[in-house]
């Protein structure tokens, strides 16, 4: 088995453990990863951008290293191919979190469906950072599609991405530069200067991914009933509107595949922020949530194949 052939095997045996186990209940590396994370932060914190430049290059450049000590130590492995693929799959399983997406999103069908707002609204801080309580059921459907869309490209795309062209470390990496932007990515008081470069190194990382994610979309829009020039032309039209260079490709191409309106008015903790309109449709309901969740476990799938396709042809080249 060449390397290119393990590293392949090994992203789709991950991809395939996340599908089945889920996120780790317990003990989960990425949630330890976020709390030494929290602690840095309140040890190194200053109200400056060289502060947040430090931090982030000091736990991500800690989590590409941990990678690549990982598979320099399966490198010299007597059967190397074998723990490769080991390896590989470990860390694939343990920075996705695709099927943990789509059983929130189903979940927040269920309960918005019983019309049981209140357990909908308590579920919302797992998808988003909005604030559930001033959201109705069309406000919190729509913040839940809008959710899946993004993360779909965060939480499965691009981590497959970056696996495939840079093996465990670029899977430990993004899985670090993604928690941080979530952590400190904000443009309040607080962070507007520290979570600068965490913000950037996240919107480089997902720069390919984001657009890849598009594309699936608009392939795999027909799966839900979609047209794929419908999703096309909403990411050409509406993405560039978007605050974020990469969240607004993927949540325009959901909206044209949809057939549904993203954006408009947006309350988060820290405030309300006027989004653009992204898609020519009626706002979404919650059975567009539930084809939601199902265009993503498309695309989840097909980020798959594609990352194991991609790890071959550029571990040859």
């Amino acid at each position: 088995m060449r390397i290119g052939t393990s590293r392949a095997v090994g992203l789709g045996l991950g991809f395939v453990l996340d599908r089945v186990l889920g996120d780790p209940r317990r003990g989960h590396p990425v949630a330890g990863f976020g709390s030494a994370a929290a602690a840095f932060e309140t040890a190194i914190y200053r109200d400056r951008r060289v502060a947040g430049v430090v931090y982030a290059a000091v736990l991500v450049g800690g989590a590409v290293a941990v990678g690549a000590v990982a598979q320099r130590v399966v490198g010299g492995a007597r059967r190397v191919e074998w723990a490769t693929v080991g390896v590989t799959a470990l860390a694939t399983w343990t920075v996705l979190g695709g099927r943990t997406l789509a059983r929130t999103g189903r979940a927040m069908a269920d309960r918005l469906e019983a019309g049981d707002i209140d357990r909908a609204r308590q579920l919302l801080p797992s998808l988003c950072g909005r604030d559930p309580q001033v959201l109705d059921a069309d406000g919190l459907a729509r913040a839940a599609v809008e959710s899946i869309a993004e993360n779909t490209s965060d939480a499965t795309v691009a981590p497959l991405f970056w696996g495939a062209v840079a093996g465990v470390p670029g899977l430990l990496g993004y899985r670090a530069v993604n928690t941080l932007d979530a952590m400190v990515g904000y443009r309040n008081e607080r962070y507007r200067h520290f979570g600068w470069a965490a913000a950037r190194a996240d919107d480089v990382a997902n720069l390919i991914p984001a657009r890849l994610s598009g594309a699936l979309t608009a392939l795999l829009a027909p799966v839900v009933g979609g047209r794929p020039r419908a999703a096309l032309a909403a990411w050409r039209r509406d993405a560039a509107d978007h605050p974020s260079p990469n969240a607004g490709v993927a949540e325009a191409a959901m909206a044209g595949a949809l057939g549904v309106r993203l954006g408009g008015r947006t309350q988060y903790r820290h405030g309300i922020e006027q989004r653009p309109t992204l898609g020519d449709g009626p706002a979404p309901r919650v059975a567009d949530l539930r084809r939601a969740v199902r265009l993503s476990e498309s695309i989840q799938a097909a980020a798959a194949l594609t990352a194991m396709a991609l790890a071959t042809i550029a571990r040859r080249r």
